[in-house]
């Protein structure tokens, strides 16, 4: 074998959590399947108007022919399967027993425990040979730590909260679209759905219930009684999409819970030729600094894909307030919904009478609430340039302000869905992730074409929603966090929707 120079491949270095301890080393014949992501060869100004999907995969196929082939000689000179390779996602799968990943990229793999879970991970930063490192982004696969918690509260009062589709009526979302001819991709890292929790949910809402799709992402499957928390998320999505588009058809794609999957995931529904989704709904998520540097590029990296293709992303906020469940004296953001790509999802609680909200606030429990700050990891974007965003309270920092927009996620005012049979109320920026979709999804069927990344266009037209302008995120007894304000603010973004602004509003974008 010729010899090869290695260089360092830095942005692979884990990010192992806090208190976790290798418990062994991986046993050599184990079999693992990495995800190469080659870096973007068509990145420019953001786009003005969806590409088809097959000009996508045709113009990338030329652009990354030469990437292609050096990922396919790797895997050959390391013995490793190209399982694999798909141009339009610039990805390429490769599989191999664990000594042989180890040698091809230069580690060691070790099974490590925090205490609550045993997870994979290799120990330090990855090596490639030179000229692969000067076509790869990012390597996933070797870490399987779950890199994401589905954003679901449950409610731990009486009250009855109420029917998804009440909420959207509430926020006057268009009467005469239901959705029809949309696909809502939603995206899923554990649980699953069962047909007679969806056939009582949308009987409750006075509904049929909607054409849902199971759709596989590396091995994961419609797996319902797996996990409490994940089995909830997935009803939730699928009963507050559905119930506010009942005329779309919803596509989930199940995946692992790792930054493979998780990334592998959105990929897979942005080059999604059969379902062909408009809008896609993320309701899971984890502090930006959980995160690999090579997973949250990747991660990025097809968000932006997915722009391009039309899509509009929804990526709830989180659920424990400014510092996202981390303890360590600092604000936190949730990421993917912190990226500048996709459209982060905060929460509110209201208050109604008659049918018609009468107060509404930022959503804070003292223990829960929404989630929101300032990025530390992303910088100010375009879209936002022109917007007063908060010094971070770490610090000061100027950077991406998360989130974008909000509505209805306190637990106390929260959504009545079926889960095992039984009726249950439950709350989270969980759900303003699906509720934004399917308003969206009633947009685009009264345009008649995508709204795509629409972000720029609101920012610049910050009426079309009703703002939020009183609370904080600050978590009880802390300092930590945001007030609410006008025009923006670290808790809500620009607002809630105004259903009868924003429709015909939307309707001037041109995509």
């Amino acid at each position: 074998m010729t010899s090869r120079t290695y260089l360092l491949f830095p942005a692979s270095s884990p990010a192992v959590p806090a208190g976790a301890s290798p418990i062994g080393d991986v046993a050599q014949d184990e079999t693992i399947e990495v995800s190469i992501y080659l870096k973007p060869r068509d990145r420019g100004a953001p786009p003005a108007g969806a590409e088809p999907r097959g000009v996508l995969a045709a113009r990338r196929a030329e652009l990354h022919r030469d990437d292609v082939r050096l990922i396919k000689e790797f895997a050959s000179e390391n013995d490793l399967t190209v399982l694999a390779v798909e141009p339009a996602r610039r990805l390429v799968r490769l599989s191999g027993p664990a000594a042989r990943m180890e040698a091809a990229f230069r580690t060691r793999l070790q099974h490590f425990h925090d205490g609550a879970l045993r997870f994979r991970c290799q120990t330090g930063t990855l090596s490639l040979p030179e000229d692969v490192h000067a076509v790869v982004e990012s390597v996933l696969g070797l870490d399987t730590r779950p890199v994401a918690k589905p954003r679901i509260v449950p409610h731990a009062g009486t009250g009855a909260g109420y029917l998804p589709n009440e909420v959207g009526k509430l926020y006057g979302f268009p009467g005469n679209a239901d959705g029809s001819g949309e696909c809502i991709g939603i995206i899923e890292l554990g649980g699953g759905f069962r047909a007679a929790d969806s056939t009582a949910a949308f009987r409750a809402m006075g509904l049929p219930a909607p054409s849902v799709t199971a759709i596989s992402v590396d091995g994961a499957a419609n797996k319902p009684y797996s996990d409490l928390g994940a089995d909830g998320e997935v009803a939730l999505d699928i009963q507050v999409a559905g119930g506010n588009a009942p005329g779309a058809s919803i596509a989930v794609y199940f995946a692992p819970n790792t930054d493979a999957g998780f990334v592998d995931a959105i990929s897979a529904a942005t080059t999604d030729s059969t379902h062909r989704p408009s809008v896609l709904s993320i309701s899971w998520g984890g502090p930006e600094s959980s995160w690999s540097a090579q997973a949250i590029s990747s991660m990025t990296s097809v968000l932006e894909d997915a722009a391009t293709t039309g899509l509009s992303v929804f990526a709830a906020a989180g659920d424990s307030l400014a510092t996202d469940g981390v303890n360590d004296g600092r604000a936190h953001v949730d990421f993917p919904a912190s990226s500048p790509w996709a459209i982060g999802c905060g929460g509110t609680e209201i208050t109604t009478a008659g049918g018609t909200i009468t107060a509404e606030v930022v959503w804070n429990s003292g223990t829960s609430g929404t989630g929101g700050g300032i990025s530390d990891f992303f910088l100010v974007p375009a879209f936002q340039a022109d917007t007063p965003l908060p010094p971070s309270v770490n610090g000061g920092r100027q950077g991406r302000g998360v989130p974008d927009v909000a509505a209805d996620a306190a637990s106390s005012s929260g959504y009545q869905i079926v889960l095992f049979g039984f009726s249950t109320v439950v709350g989270g920026t969980s759900a303003v992730a699906p509720l934004w979709s399917a308003l969206i999804a009633r947009i685009n069927q009264q345009r008649g074409r995508s709204s795509g990344f629409f972000l720029p266009y609101l920012y610049q037209h910050k009426n079309l929603l009703r703002e939020i302008t009183e609370g904080n995120n600050r978590p009880a007894g802390s300092s930590i966090g945001y007030d609410a304000g006008t025009p923006w603010n670290a808790c809500t973004g620009l607002g809630v929707p105004d259903g009868a602004l924003l429709p015909p509003g939307l309707a001037a974008i041109e995509t």
